[in-house]
């Protein structure tokens, strides 16, 4: 199995390159696993209270739990992924079945953060995006798929996403193999990466 992390800032362009390059494979070659899902579960506080918390800090991963599945995956066991709500920021009853393909896609602003994480990867990527459009893709997102109004969007930019992103995300560049400048509209860095999937798969 061949694991490939892929990191960068919020609204950076990560999904889109990771469908960008899914779109090469078929179904049965790659599984990908998001560390969105691995959000700890916090049903024990009220909804004003969860959605004050920092969700761009790596502990609000649980990176324990990520890494149990990915050995499981690089073993050939099938693995219960959860399924994170961002609208009441918890996790729901249900789980999503991930089954262990030639290829796994890590994908998370925060993936990189980790160093057991970072270990059980073959190739590691860090999507790199201008702050100001990774902040209009944000707003939009926001207002669009997690129930907030412009206003609650840009002071948890101010107070927690930047700030995060300066402290925890952009670091993490430096342990990467691949920067993909400009997200999923760069074509040129996208086919660099898939071929050498390719190339390393037919090896």
């Amino acid at each position: 199995m061949l694991v490939i992390g892929i990191a960068g800032g919020t609204g950076s362009g990560k999904t889109t390159v990771v469908q960008k390059i899914s779109e090469k494979f078929s179904k049965d070659e790659v599984a990908i696993l998001s560390h969105d899902s691995y959000y700890f579960d916090n049903s024990h506080l009220s909804l004003e209270e969860r959605r004050k918390k920092n969700f761009d800090h790596p502990a609000s991963i649980e990176f324990d739990l990520m890494i149990e599945h990915v050995k499981k995956l690089q073993k050939g066991e099938a693995i219960e992924e959860p399924v994170y709500s961002f609208i009441s920021c918890t996790r729901s009853n249900e789980t999503k079945t991930v089954f262990p393909k030639q290829v796994l896609i890590i994908e998370g602003i925060l993936c990189l953060t980790n160093k057991s994480l970072r270990d059980l990867m073959d190739i590691k990527v860090y999507v790199d995006c201008d702050s100001d459009i990774r902040l209009s893709r944000v707003i939009q997102r926001d207002i669009q798929e997690r129930g907030r109004d412009v206003e609650q969007v840009l002071n948890r930019y101010k107070k927690t996403v930047r700030p995060s992103h300066l402290q925890f995300i952009e670091p993490t560049k430096e342990f990467a193999d691949i920067i993909v400048p400009q997200g999923g509209k760069n074509k040129i860095a996208i086919q660099i990466l898939t071929n050498h999937i390719l190339q390393t798969l037919s090896n």
